[in-house]
C-alpha cells in the first residue's frame, strides 16, 4: 500500500483497517478501526488534516483532501461512494455520499444524511440530518426512514467485513 510520511506528517492506520494496496495516504491521515479504503482511492494530509471513523468505508477512486491547516473529518460508519470527492468537509455517522458526488469546503453532512448519486454540496451548505439530497447544487428530495437505515446497515456491515476478509483471501490470480 502507498502509505507516506510528508514534511513530519505522519499518517496513522489502525491494524483492523484495510487499505488496498493501489491506495495513497499521504502525511495526517487518521484511520480509525474497521476502515475498507478500497482500490484507487487517495487520501492527504500534506498541509491539511483527514480523519476517518471507525466502520467507514471508503470505495474506489475517492479523494479526500483538506485545505492547510484544516480538518477534513469523515465519521463512523459513513460510505463514500465510487469517485466522491470530499475537501474540507465534515461527514457525520451513518451519512452516504453517492458515486461521483462532490462535498466541498466547510460543507456538513448530517448523520443518517444521503447525499445523491453525482450531487454536489457546495461550499459552506448544511445537509441536515436524515435527509436526501440530490442535483447541481444539491437540494432536498425527502427524508430518510427506518427501513433505509436498516437496509443500509447491512451494506455498511458488509464493507466492515471487508476489512478481515480482504486482508485473509485476496491474493495476486497466477495461472
Amino acid at each position: 500500500m502507498g502509505v507516506f510520511t510528508f514534511e513530519g506528517r505522519n499518517p496513522q492506520v489502525d491494524s483492523r483497517a484495510y487499505v488496498f494496496q493501489n491506495a495513497t495516504i499521504i502525511g495526517d491521515v487518521r484511520i480509525l478501526g474497521e476502515v475498507w479504503i478500497g482500490p484507487g482511492a487517495v487520501l492527504r494530509g500534506d498541509y491539511g488534516t483527514v480523519i476517518v471513523g471507525n466502520g467507514t468505508a471508503v470505495e474506489d477512486n475517492v479523494v479526500i483532501h483538506a485545505r492547510p491547516g484544516k480538518v477534513t473529518t469523515i465519521g463512523n460508519n459513513v460510505t463514500l461512494g465510487h469517485s466522491t470527492v470530499i475537501h474540507t468537509a465534515t461527514i457525520h455517522d451513518n451519512a452516504v455520499i453517492g458515486m461521483h458526488s462532490t462535498v466541498t469546503d466547510y460543507a456538513e453532512v448530517g448523520e443518517w444524511a444521503v447525499v445523491a448519486e453525482n450531487a454536489l454540496v457546495k461550499t459552506n451548505q448544511k445537509v441536515e440530518a436524515s435527509t436526501i439530497v440530490g442535483g447541481v447544487p444539491a437540494k432536498y428530495i425527502k427524508n430518510v426512514d427506518d427501513e433505509y437505515k436498516k437496509l443500509w446497515g447491512d451494506y455498511k456491515n458488509n464493507y466492515i467485513s471487508f476489512c478481515r476478509r480482504y486482508r485473509d483471501n485476496l491474493k495476486e490470480f497466477k495461472e
